[in-house]
């Protein structure tokens, strides 16, 4: 019936207001409960993390930054040079620059992209960069090295986005260098890093050790190598050198002396040329190794940095310029007639005094054996070996008989009587000279007497290296003492290298040098009779090659009455022994005997 008042309307509305404020109040007031709860909470967990960071994983993390402030960084040491016998330089080392990666410094998704733009600046794989970095792994504290010996262009190529790119580190260190380029190759040898074996094997090796592989790099690498030293340094942010914090200095390896002499070395080598084939020359009284050409050689320089393709295939090809031909086992020829000849004194069945008929062909065991230039007549020993009768040495061979043969080739120095590993020399082996029961078990088959025939004049089954042929002739020079070949003048004179007397007579000794003179004097040897040298002795050798040319042979000793050095040479595919092989032996006696060499 009534209406409502203005002031009841008026009353209502105020208090409608009321409640809406008291919402919104309190709806702040939850949201400020909650906002303060998330940040108390956010402090909270950050006061955790902090306290965790600081007292749970405190040391830890100090190591980490101070880790990462400061840096060991390996020093190379100087490696000892390789010297001749009279003090010059076959290997030494000069100043290079070397690229390192840090592995930490980037991730390992970061790296394959910076590998694929060092590739074409180094003029290196992308691929072998990133299974160097696996190698080591991506958390090793240490760099790695990937590039040695850059050239200026890539040089200044890095310095230009050094500030690009972390991690990536060029340093100077010392570079093995040959500065007579192939020469002695074989002997020397070459360097590389060493291979995951060879840094278990030696725990005090750092990554990127430079070791060597072979030859007297190899052999003499305990003195060569020296020990490697530290630079603990500071970097920034960036990687980049702040200061030196200490420095441990590196020892220089040794200077080795090689009974080599270079200028013989270079007679040899330049006197076989391009020809595959081998000349040593050794002092005949001590087993000094005075000269060892392989041919073809090989550039050593070329493993102190990547090899190019070019280089890869040379050493891949046919010629195969790896191998070292001079311990290398060859069919020896007439080069073998002097152990025949001791082995038929030594057996019983001649004396020195013997004589036989020579034929033009002979007939033993239902097969005929010829000659080579027609029948000689009645003859010795000594003017069998000068004339080099096959006639006379197949009836030598058959009637001592092949064990004989073989015993007093060991004696002389052929098929395991050197000590290879004295040498060093990679690839080595000794010759041999098989014996019927050897050939049933190693071959399956019996032996003929074809078998001796062949033997008795050096081929079939024989096989002499150019440094057993060497060690043979001077023990028949120098009276009976076999001498052991070495490559460290240090060894010279040592137990390890002391001449073995023999127990050849000494008269069947005198009688097969005076042959081998006799071939100098009168014989296949005689163009080295001139007189541009003093006498020397020798013999001469063609082997038949099946399917290929001869192979030319030459032994010698010098002077005739007191032996000084022996000489081998083998030509391969050279023909007749006194047309390729021999002219090499004369041309090293001449240098020799010029007095151009350490005697």
């Amino acid at each position: 019936m009534f209406g409502e008042s203005p002031f009841d309307f008026r009353w209502k509305l105020g208090a409608e207001k009321g409640t809406d404020a008291n919402t919104s109040r309190r709806q702040r007031s939850f949201k400020g409960t909650a906002l303060l709860l998330i940040l108390g909470s956010c402090f909270g967990l950050y006061g955790v993390q902090l306290a965790n960071l600081q007292l749970i994983q405190g040391d830890y993390n100090r190591q980490w930054a101070e880790t990462n402030r400061l840096r060991l960084i390996p020093v190379p040491a100087k490696r000892g040079q390789l010297l001749d016998r009279k003090g010059r330089v076959l290997a030494a080392s000069q100043l290079s620059r070397s690229v390192y990666l840090w592995p930490r410094e980037q991730t390992p998704e970061e790296w394959p992209a910076i590998a694929r733009d060092l590739a074409p600046i180094l003029n290196f794989p992308a691929d072998e960069i990133l299974e160097k970095l696996n190698s080591t792994g991506y958390t090793s504290r240490l760099p790695v090295r990937i590039s040695r010996d850059i050239d200026p262009g890539a040089f200044i190529a890095l310095a230009e986005k050094a500030g690009n790119w972390r991690g990536i580190e060029v340093r100077s260190e010392p570079r093995r260098q040959y500065p007579n380029q192939s020469l002695a190759a074989h002997v020397l040898g070459y360097i590389g890093e060493a291979t995951l074996d060879e840094l278990k094997a030696h725990p005090e090796y750092p990554m990127g050790m430079l070791v060597g592989k072979t030859g007297a790099e190899r052999l003499a690498n305990t003195e060569l190598d020296g020990v490697w030293g530290n630079r603990l340094i500071e970097v920034d942010a960036r990687g980049e050198e702040l200061q030196e914090l200490g420095v441990q200095t590196p020892v220089v390896g040794e200077s080795i002396s090689l009974t080599l002499d270079l200028t013989l070395q270079k007679t040899a080598e330049t006197a076989l040329g391009n020809r595959r084939g081998a000349v040593v020359v050794i002092n005949a009284r001590t087993g000094e190794v005075l000269a060892l050409a392989s041919a073809p050689a090989y550039n050593p320089n070329w493993f102190t940095q990547q090899l190019s393709s070019a280089q890869w295939q040379q050493l891949q090809s046919d010629e195969n310029p790896l191998l070292n031909r001079a311990v290398q086992g060859y069919p020896p020829g007439s080069t073998f007639k002097p152990v025949t000849a001791i082995a038929g004194m030594e057996s019983g069945k001649f004396s020195p005094s013997s004589s036989l008929a020579t034929y033009s062909s002979i007939t033993i065991g239902g097969m005929t054996f010829n000659e080579h230039s027609g029948s000689y007549g009645v003859i010795g020993f000594r003017d069998a070996i000068a004339y080099s009768s096959n006639t006379f040495f197949y009836q030598v061979g058959t009637r001592a008989g092949a064990e004989e043969i073989a015993r007093w080739g060991k004696e002389l120095g052929i098929g395991g009587a050197i000590n290879l590993d004295l040498l060093g020399l990679d690839g080595a082996n000794h010759g041999q000279m098989p014996t019927p029961a050897e050939k049933e078990k190693f071959y399956g088959e019996p032996w003929y007497i074809g078998d001796t025939v062949s033997m008795s004049i050096g081929q079939g089954m024989v096989l002499v290296t150019p440094l057993e042929l060497a060690v043979m002739v001077s023990t028949i020079a120098n009276g009976g003492w076999r001498v052991q070949p070495h490559l460290l003048t240090a060894q010279t004179n040592t137990p390890l290298t002391k001449p073995i007397k023999t127990s050849i007579n000494p008269e069947a000794l005198t009688l097969v040098r005076e042959g081998l003179v006799d071939v100098v004097r009168k014989g296949t040897g005689r163009r080295l009779n001139d007189g541009s040298i003093p006498l020397t002795g020798g013999k001469t050798g063609t082997v038949e090659i099946p399917g290929k040319p001869d192979n030319s042979m030459y032994i010698g000793f010098g002077p005739a009455d007191k032996v000084e050095i022996a000489v081998a040479v083998v030509v391969e595919e050279g023909g007749y022994g006194s047309v390729s092989a021999a002219p090499i032996a004369q041309a090293v006696f001449k240098t020799y005997f010029a007095g151009q060499t350490q005697k």
